[in-house]
């Protein structure tokens, strides 16, 4: 049998080494606690294990005031999720997502699920009807949903290693994946961004699969948890697509024992899918398929691909062979590639093929989790090691695995996850936060079996190679190299332009209250400074960080670094009444630096045009033009 269950365990020859030996095959006491947490998950224990880091870690931040919810660094799409809540608590339509004060006129169409703006709204709403005001119930959910969402991400980690290395894996899964997820910053208080909950909802489901043929339900759930991660954004779409190539690779090759994982993983991807297109998605837009957002595309390959999962797993005597197993799944998967073919061609074009050129050029090849590998090999090579080391080191130990004959089925799903995060995360560094925490699982089972050796050995070689275990399997570790590396230069070090000094970026409420005392227009502004226009003020903006925004992004660009003559026409036809300049921010002194003609590098240098009067200038951070 090509793969094997968890149990019972082979014993392996007494040499082999420690390195693949993950589940510890030869230390008996090992053995023994696999078995234990096998038969009697300590789910309780762990959930409190990961409330206890969650509020350790709510607790450090407190204790300096919570820094990020004054001082966003840059975060523009939780800036933007929160005003998309209060749009929505201020009587926007459910299925209404427009965006209509970023843009020309009228807004454009985002494509953000509302399954993260309710619970978000939910906690605002919440705090609200205990008599706290709306801005300390926003700072209360600012708080509150991203250490839920860090808790339930630790936990879940937790139980995937469990299930992976056994019981001595769960303490050093909860102290590996406890510091990766901090230091990402995406669950720091004020993350209100979708990647977070993204993370939580794969890792939820890998480690239900993990479980699944112990425990009744846990495919259902697995299918369910994948189902939501992939309506909420296409950020996932490789992790789902990993994950359900992974239980249809087990119910071929595996035991009957996968037959009822299969149909509930089906059954579950399937069923959330339909109910979550029917929940969130218009009736008007029910035949409108999109490739950015859940839309009829996605849910049609959904409910086609797990009904067909669960309905060929259901079938005894027709899949009663490997070989008709593997037919009938190739055949499931031509029928999804001819319906994806014919209903929706445009779904296997390139991501962004549809971007202007410009936009490519001048804003999509310098947004920093968009860079790829090779990008971040030649502008930042120290930082490659802070998010690509421990996916590697954990890609080595499931090779060398596979290299001594492993079969497990646990081994097969987490190469599955971890390969395709870490080629995601070779195209766009974005991927590499979910290779990270995926590289937890097999790590943590790692630095297990080398505490087991140092606990039973005692000898200093043992404990010595505990320690390096320990070190080299913290992303941490590899963060505070990169740091130490890197005591570089700012980026826009040398383009001529002044900057305030701080960070390079303006999103801070202190930044912007002068342009929210002025009458509501719209503003004229580089796309960073958008989402924060947004969040502290009634205006418009123009440009914003998101590619359906074409039209705003492009009518920017060209008052910005088009021919000095065209930028006041440009704000005119756009009815912009305000100009704003940040000048720390990155992209407005490369914008500057490609244009130095241009109105931007002008406004930099101090030269205002006759049809400018000046708002705001001197040694504030935002400066503020007025269009005569």
């Amino acid at each position: 049998m090509l793969f094997s269950q968890s149990e019972p365990i082979r014993r392996r020859k007494p040499g082999f080494e420690a390195l693949t030996a993950i589940s510890s095959p030869n230390a008996n006491s090992l053995i023994a606690m696999r078995r234990q947490s096998s038969a009697r998950p300590s789910w309780r224990m762990d959930f409190a294990l990961a409330l206890a880091a969650t509020l350790l870690v709510l607790a450090c931040s407190g204790f300096s005031g919570f820094p990020s919810l004054s001082e966003p660094n840059g975060d523009n799409d939780s800036l933007l999720r929160l005003v998309e809540v209060r749009d929505l608590m201020s009587g926007q339509g459910w299925f209404d997502l427009h965006q209509y004060r970023m843009g020309p006129e009228g807004g454009f169409v985002m494509h953000w699920s509302r399954l993260v703006d309710a619970p978000i709204a939910g906690i605002i709403l919440f705090g609200r009807a205990l008599g706290a005001s709306a801005d300390a119930a926003e700072k209360a959910a600012a708080i509150v949903w991203p250490a839920l969402l860090f808790s339930l991400t630790v936990f879940f980690i937790m139980r995937a290693a469990r299930r992976f290395g056994g019981e001595a894996a769960a303490l050093p899964a909860l102290v590996l994946g406890g510091a990766a997820l901090h230091f990402m910053g995406i669950f720091r208080p004020g993350a209100f961004d979708h990647h977070n909950i993204q993370l939580m909802l794969t890792m939820a489901g890998l480690s239900f699969l993990l479980a699944a043929p112990q425990r009744r339900g846990a495919a259902l759930a697995a299918g369910a948890a994948i189902a939501l991660s992939l309506a909420i954004g296409m950020e996932t779409a490789p992790y789902v697509a990993a994950i359900g190539l992974g239980v249809a690779g087990l119910f071929a090759f595996g035991g009957e024992g996968e037959r009822p994982v299969a149909r509930e993983f089906g059954l579950g991807f399937a069923g959330v899918s339909t109910i979550v297109f029917l929940a969130t998605v218009s009736p008007s837009d029910w035949g409108a398929p999109a490739c950015d957002a859940f839309s009829v595309a996605q849910c049609a390959l959904a409910a086609l691909c797990g009904a067909g999962l669960a309905a060929i797993a259901s079938s005894g005597t027709a899949t009663s062979t490997r070989t008709r197993r593997v037919a009938a799944l190739l055949l499931l998967g031509a029928a999804a590639a001819a319906v994806t073919h014919r209903f929706f061609p445009q779904c296997l074009a390139a991501p962004y093929a549809e971007i202007d050129p410009r936009l490519r050029t001048l804003w999509l090849d310098h947004v920093d989790e968009a860079q790829s590998l090779l990008q971040l090999l030649g502008d930042s090579p120290a930082s490659v090691a802070a998010r690509y080391v421990t996916p590697l080191l954990a890609l080595g130990l499931l090779g060398a695995r596979f290299y001594h004959g492993s079969r497990r089925r646990e081994d097969w799903l987490i190469l599955a996850v971890l390969a395709a995060a870490f080629a995601v995360g070779v195209w766009q560094v974005r991927g590499t936060n979910f290779a990270i925490a995926f590289a937890v699982v097999p790590l943590a089972a790692w630095v297990a079996i080398w505490r087991e050796k140092a606990m039973t050995g005692r000898s200093a070689g043992a404990q010595a190679r505990m320690a390096l275990a320990w070190i080299v399997s913290l992303n941490v570790s590899w963060m505070g190299m990169a740091a130490a590396a890197s005591v570089a230069a700012d980026d826009m070090t040398g383009t001529g332009y002044e900057t305030t000094g701080k960070a390079d970026h303006c999103d801070a409420a202190a930044d912007f209250v002068r342009l929210a005392g002025l009458p509501e227009t719209a503003v004229l502004a580089v796309s960073n400074l958008g989402a924060p226009i947004l969040a502290y003020s009634r205006h418009r903006a123009l440009a914003g960080p998101y590619h359906r925004n074409i039209t705003g992004n492009l009518a920017v660009l060209d008052a910005f670094t088009g021919p000095i003559d065209g930028a006041e026409t440009v704000a005119r036809n756009q009815h912009a009444g305000l100009i704003a300049v940040c000048r720390a921010d990155a992209e407005q002194n490369m914008l500057a630096a490609n244009a130095p003609a241009g109105l931007l590098a002008k406004l930099l240098r101090g030269e205002i045009p006759a049809w400018l009067e000046p708002v705001q200038t001197g040694g504030d951070s935002v400066l503020i033009y007025r269009l005569r």
